[in-house]
């Protein structure tokens, strides 16, 4: 009971990134399970059941607040669906000893450019353009449904950014509309892991769990996309699953705890530090904000004669 408890709590908060940057739940999710000792293929079948709650309460949600293209959906769901269900399929097949350093490398690389995204992009979110090319959304949505199989996420991570860099949407409906997408690629990457796996092979319970958490948050999450500071929650999000991943790999590997443990410290620390300096980023750029606004009012005019004295 204890576990569930733990898990809907994982969900919720993997959900209220995903909800308000447009990724990470599924990389959030799926890293911490692998490194509670789940198999890969097992722990991302979870989170992919899971996202079919989640996905599609984030997206009702966004819908209601006007954060959905549904061109872009349309578009991008499917391929995003084909690629995830062949993800599904691939990782079923791979022997565990295979496929957890193969998850927990691709799981680091993913938290790597997430923290590119919000520390040397400074969580920019480009001004909207024109419209994206189907030429465009069709290749990104099947590299980004197999990953996300194979990783346990990636359809966040790869379309959010991708999208972004890319100048031409509005970046509320990158978050909305990815969100929303999101749904078929759980579908289809469920029906992949229920074909490789079997139902005996996917624990429900934790599904259920993280389903729960997420559910709970989503309306709030899609509410949060206009406000939250991106980069301070991008930052932190990319650091947990660069830390775990990376303890992932030095068990896997069988490094000896003398080393390890120094070099899970330092990346802590680095961690830690990058949260520090995410904050007061934000908070400078606050203040030159405030700066600019204060210095554009118009001067008041020397006619206009003394302020006037109340007694």
């Amino acid at each position: 009971m204890k576990t569930l408890i733990v898990l809907g709590v994982v969900g919720a908060i993997a959900q209220l990134i995903d909800g308000s940057l447009g990724m990470a739940y599924g990389v959030t999710s799926t890293t911490l399970l692998v490194a509670a000792g789940i198999a890969p293929a097992a722990a991302s079948a979870s989170v992919h059941f899971a996202e079919i709650g989640t996905t599609l309460a984030s997206g009702f949600s966004h819908h209601k607040l006007g954060n959905v293209d549904w061109r872009i959906v349309r578009i991008l769901a499917v391929p995003g669906a084909i690629g995830a269900f062949a993800g599904a399929t691939l990782l079923s097949s791979l022997p565990a000893d295979v496929a957890k350093p193969v998850v927990g490398a691709i799981l680091l690389a993913l938290g790597l450019y997430v923290l590119y995204r919000f520390l040397a992009l400074g969580g920019r979110r480009p001004e909207f353009k024109g419209r994206v090319r189907t030429a465009f959304l069709v290749p990104l949505g099947l590299v980004g449904g197999t990953l996300d199989s194979l990783g346990g996420g990636g359809w966040g991570p790869v379309g959010t950014t991708s999208l972004l860099s890319s100048g031409r949407v509005e970046p509320r409906k990158v978050v909305g509309s990815i969100d929303t997408s999101e749904f078929v690629v759980a579908v289809g990457g469920s029906l992949g892991f229920l074909l490789g796996l079997g139902a005996a092979g996917i624990d429900w319970g934790y599904a259920l769990a993280l389903l729960i958490g997420g559910v709970i948050v989503a309306p709030f999450a899609a509410w949060l996309v206009k406000h939250l500071p991106a980069r301070v929650l991008g930052t932190a999000a990319g650091g947990l699953i660069v830390v775990t991943n990376a303890r992932t790999l030095l068990l896997w590997a069988e490094v000896p705890a003398a080393a390890t443990n120094p070099v899970l410290i330092a990346l802590v620390a680095v961690w830690f530090g990058l949260i520090a300096w995410a904050v007061l980023a934000e908070r400078r750029n606050r203040g030159d904000d405030d700066e600019f606004s204060t210095s554009d009012r118009p001067a008041p005019s020397a006619s206009a004669g003394p302020a006037p004295v109340h007694a």
